[in-house]
């Protein structure tokens, strides 16, 4: 399934490693909801990417976004995770299923080494509006070429200053 600009995202409701949950419906925020689906405690690519968004958690903040990590990973990993990485105040989601991870439109790999678990997501970047529809989407089908932290701030900064409409929902 894809999923397309100007429509509601699929449900999402998952378990926090710290406690709490993560419902995508309840998100209020001024401007988006970054979703940040990551490969799991496996990835070096991820530990660096999940870094550098939460080293700039307050620039996200500032723009009225509310941000989530999230990963099929279980809770232990999902918590090795967030504190071997040292995330901070960004969310980490863990336990999304097959059905879910189809149901966002991401690519799923099964494990090729030893310390990967035996089915997890690749990695994607979803800008949800605070209506739950869809504004922009960045799905891989590999670990790489990820939208820089810094663009990303700046096209939130762009699009909510222009009040840019979404684009790609022909």
């Amino acid at each position: 399934m894809t999923v397309t600009p100007t429509q509601a995202v699929p449900p999402l409701d998952l378990p926090l490693s710290v406690g709490g949950r993560f419902t995508i419906a309840a998100q209020r925020p001024q401007s988006f909801t970054v979703v940040v689906f990551y490969r799991g405690l496996h990835c070096p690519i991820c530990k660096t990417y999940l870094q550098q968004l939460a080293a700039r958690w307050q620039d996200f903040t500032a723009l009225g976004c509310k941000l989530v990590a999230v990963s099929c990973d279980d809770a232990d990993r999902a918590e090795r995770s967030r504190a071997d990485w040292q995330l901070g105040d960004l969310p980490v989601a863990y336990g999304l299923t097959e059905e879910d991870a189809r149901a966002w439109g991401l690519y799923l790999s099964r494990a090729i080494k030893d310390d990967e678990p035996p089915l997890f997501c690749e990695p994607a970047l979803f800008l949800v509006r605070p209506d739950g529809t869809l504004y922009m989407a960045s799905v891989a089908s590999m670990p790489f070429a990820r939208p820089p932290v810094d663009e990303v701030l700046s096209a939130i900064r762009f699009v909510t200053e222009k009040d840019y409409p979404p684009r790609g929902d022909a």
